[in-house]
């Protein structure tokens, strides 16, 4: 590991001009390539304080050696030059899109003395027109079809095409009208260049103009009484509108634009795009990224339109992208777009109307095509195996770990603190085995203390499941047990005897194991060091000494161990490390959203909650007739025993607890009915406000 200082240019040495710069590891390999405005400034920020840089810009620094730079004259040259330098030398550091497919294009061949129309995949050629991508190769064949009855240009292939010229006999696309058989002069090279011309104009979008010369030219077929003529017009005007058909308009306007959509998570990001020519998609493509670099929404962007434009000329660049955050700076990227296509080139996100809502639809694509990539990926079963057994072989387990368990606490500023138990066996999710668990040992935010909790408590449930088979000899090691989690289902919890929610698992008279009854082979806890020692503590104090313990840090996405002062390092194409990263995402996303549902319950609950056997519709009867809570909170017992439904027993205890929940507010005498001016104390056992001071007959003392 290299120190940045070492190798960190002198003062003044680094021009304050536009540039590229690259970043070279001890074997003179280029693992970073970036542009800047200004280079003095930019290289500046990657020799600052290690510990003030982003965790993948610190491993950058960290693993170079040397960094060099080349000035140009401005911002759209250094974004060329990224470009082209990216291409070269593919460092290790830089994103790189890859296609999760090689996807088929229609090209002409217009290079060609006679231009031929076929399916290609894979590098543009010079002199090619291309159309898509598509996604399908079937799907260009049927539009081909199609088209071919009213632009019969050339499919074959070079040597059926000599063949045909040396024997002077056609092939069949010849003699059945789909093919103008310019191998045997039925055509000039000319002609059969111009239908080649009309074929690409038709399929760049100008379809109506051909449209209305064929429906022109029926109509004069027709009056001349050439119905022969004319039916195999109309035959074309039908096969025309089928083409169209396959792709429907969606923007009226008959606009030419891509859009580019971008999902990301923390570790990768998949893009989508669609390319509208004449308001209607005629291309879908999408690539996945791993993030290997600090980068934001617009740089992804960025380096999207470098992948998707920086070989294309003219036409291909259409006259609008929509993207969904622009880049920063934004004027180099749309400069360099412009020059890319020779005319002006207009870069924005869109904001209202049926763009927008088909940013919207990419924006889907986009994020389907995200969970596609980390199902397939996780859904392999080698792959799962190998995971397993990386992990195994990096904590130094005596086995795979079938059964991972995964913790991780949520809060909102100490306020709702819960935590999130997940479950993947052998690789993948259980979420019949989810559980949720509320911190309830103390009040406010410690997360280590958190995690001490909630693993005890799992595990003293584990214990007791044991003790109950007559599997745990030990019994002194077996805890009562406390609450269990809620499983992610949409039932309704039961509740136990402290108010806090537990599964609906199986129960022991079905013979099988109860919620906590099976053990992990390994206990994985989202944080580092702190968190990890806390979770071994907790085991430790239960006697607990045959499951593994490890904690992944968010941060540098490193592996700690209990007790070890260096934590482990996983390489980043470690499948072990991207299983674990899935399990400890998991685990996040399922406290979050818990605590977000006892967040928003907190903020929708009211002094009614409180009542026993008081339902939602009795609650919104009572506010209908008074109003507000106020009011029903001033009302007397009488008044509240008008409400339909509301008995005298029942506005009793509604009194009660309204009065409990405003002590500044005047007292009620439940026996009379009145509203007590005197200052309010508490409540005594028979439900009546009583003087500060007074006697409580239920603890026999002064409250």
């Amino acid at each position: 590991m290299a120190d940045p200082s070492s190798y960190r240019p002198k003062p003044g040495e680094i021009p304050d001009s536009p540039g590229v710069y690259r970043f070279r590891d001890e074997h003179r390999r280029v693992i970073y390539v970036g542009k800047a405005k200004s280079l003095r400034q930019r290289l500046a920020n990657y020799f600052q304080d290690l510990a003030g840089l982003h965790p993948r810009t610190r491993s950058m620094v960290t693993t170079a050696a040397s960094v060099e730079w080349t000035v140009v004259s401005t911002e759209v040259e250094a974004l060329q030059l990224e470009y082209s330098w990216i291409k070269e030398y593919d460092p290790r550091f830089n994103v790189k899109y890859r296609d999760d497919k090689s996807y088929p294009y229609l090209a002409v061949t217009m290079n060609e003395e006679y231009p031929r129309v076929q399916v290609m995949r894979g590098h543009k050629k010079k002199g090619v027109r291309y159309f898509g991508p598509y996604a399908h190769a079937w799907a260009i064949r049927d539009t081909v079809d199609l088209l071919l009855r009213v632009f019969p240009v050339r499919t074959c292939s070079a040597g059926v095409f000599k063949n045909a010229a040396r024997t002077g006999r056609p092939c069949l696309l010849g003699y059945i009208g789909k093919c103008s058989a310019p191998c045997v002069d039925r055509v000039s090279a000319e002609e059969h260049r111009e239908l080649a011309d009309e074929f690409c104009d038709f399929m760049t979008g100008r379809t109506n103009t051909y449209i209305r010369r064929l429906e022109k030219q029926m109509a004069e077929a027709a009056d001349e009484m050439e119905y022969e003529r004319a039916a195999r017009l109309r035959d074309d005007i039908g096969a025309l509108k089928k083409a169209m058909e396959k792709n429907a308009v969606v923007l009226a306007d008959a606009t030419d634009a891509d859009l580019v959509a971008v999902a990301e998570d923390e570790l990768e990001a998949a893009v989508q795009i669609f390319h509208v020519r004449g308001g209607r998609v005629r291309g879908q493509r999408g690539w996945v990224t791993d993030k290997v670099e600090e980068i934001t929404t617009g740089a992804l962007v960025e380096h999207a339109l470098q992948q998707l434009y920086g070989e294309e000329t003219g036409d291909a660049v259409p006259k609008e992208v929509l993207v969904p955050a622009l880049p920063d700076p934004v004027e180099p990227v749309q400069e360099w777009l412009t020059g890319r296509r020779g005319s002006g080139v207009s870069l924005r996100i869109p904001q209202r109307g049926d763009k927008k809502a088909l940013m919207e639809t990419v924006q889907r694509n986009a994020q389907q095509a995200l969970v596609l990539h980390k199902t397939k990926r996780a859904s392999d079963l080698t792959t799962r195996s190998r995971a397993l057994e990386e992990i195994a072989d990096a904590l130094d387990l005596d086995s795979a770990p079938l059964r991972i368990e995964c913790y991780d606490i949520s809060h909102l500023q100490g306020d709702d603190v819960v935590a999130s138990m997940v479950v993947f066996e052998d690789g993948l999710a259980r979420k019949s085995e989810y559980r949720r668990f509320q911190i309830k040992g103390f009040a406010g935010q410690d997360d280590v203390r958190s995690m001490h909790e909630v693993i005890t408590r799992r595990f003293r449930r584990y214990l007791a499941e044991k003790e109950k088979t007559g599997e745990w000899a030990d019994g002194e090691n077996a805890a009562t047990p406390e609450t269990s989690g809620t499983p992610e289902t949409p039932e309704t919890p039961e509740t136990d005897g402290n108010g806090e929610v537990v599964g609906t698992g199986p129960t022991e008279d079905d013979g099988r194991p109860k919620k906590f009854a099976y053990p992990p082979q390994l206990v994985v806890v989202d944080g580092g060091a702190p968190q990890v020692a806390a979770a071994r503590r907790a085991l430790d104090e239960l006697g607990i000494d045959d499951i593994a313990v490890c904690g992944l840090a968010k941060r540098l996405e490193e592996v700690w161990l209990p007790g070890d002062d260096d934590p482990v390092v996983l390489p980043r194409t470690s499948e072990g490390l991207y299983l674990l990263q899935r399990v400890r995402d998991e685990a996040h996303r399922f406290a979050i959203t818990y605590q977000r549902t006892k967040r928003s319950k907190r903020f929708r609950s009211s002094p009614l909650d409180d009542v026993p056997g008081l339902g939602d519709t009795r609650k919104q009867a009572l506010l209908k007739h008074f109003g507000s809570l106020k009011k029903l909170r001033s009302a007397t017992i009488d008044q509240i025993c008008e409400v339909p439904g509301i008995g005298r027993k029942t506005a009793e205890t509604i009194a009660v607890a309204l009065a409990r929940s405003a002590p500044a507010a005047p007292a009620v005498n439940t026996a009379t009915g009145e509203i007590m001016e005197e200052e309010p104390g508490t409540m005594g056992s028979s439900g009546e406000p009583v003087a500060a001071g007074a006697p409580d007959e239920r603890r026999g003392q002064e409250t």
